[in-house]
């Protein structure tokens, strides 16, 4: 083998400023874009991007030269710049300060995958918080 073979499959997770419901529909696919345009940037392949108005999820192959804290400004920066500068200059969007990052291994991308493809469902439903987004709060 000539080249470094990785799968560092990595779940991201992050709120907006005080989980106030910032991203609202008519900016999601734009916010959700400029994340995965940062992500091919960096060398990194989103499996999925999902959420709902107050955070994000995105699973990712990571490529092996980034680091988590790395790939998390980029992609918060980016579209935050985006929403601000391009989108709804003067307005309000900010993200949280902290984030949530879990690796995932391979037999579970496809349940993680469809954990936040499946956001919209899970919140509408009223389901439990994720341990996970529970911590993220009390990181904040």
């Amino acid at each position: 083998m000539h080249a470094p073979y990785t799968q560092l499959n990595l779940h991201c997770v992050w709120a907006t400023w005080d989980r106030l419901p910032l991203i609202t529909p008519e900016i999601q696919r734009a916010v959700y874009t400029a994340i995965m345009a940062k992500c091919k940037e960096l060398n990194c392949e989103v499996v999925t991007i999902g959420g709902v108005s107050d955070h994000v999820h995105l699973l990712v192959r990571v490529h092996p030269t980034v680091a988590v804290s790395d790939l998390v400004k980029g992609v918060k920066g980016s579209s935050s710049h985006l929403v601000t500068h391009e989108i709804a200059p003067g307005e309000f969007f900010k993200w949280q300060g902290s984030y949530g990052a879990f690796s995932v291994d391979k037999r579970s991308v496809d349940i993680v995958r469809s954990c936040i493809d499946n956001q919209k469902l899970h919140h509408s439903q009223q389901d439990m918080e994720i341990d996970w987004e529970q911590a993220e709060e009390k990181i904040a």
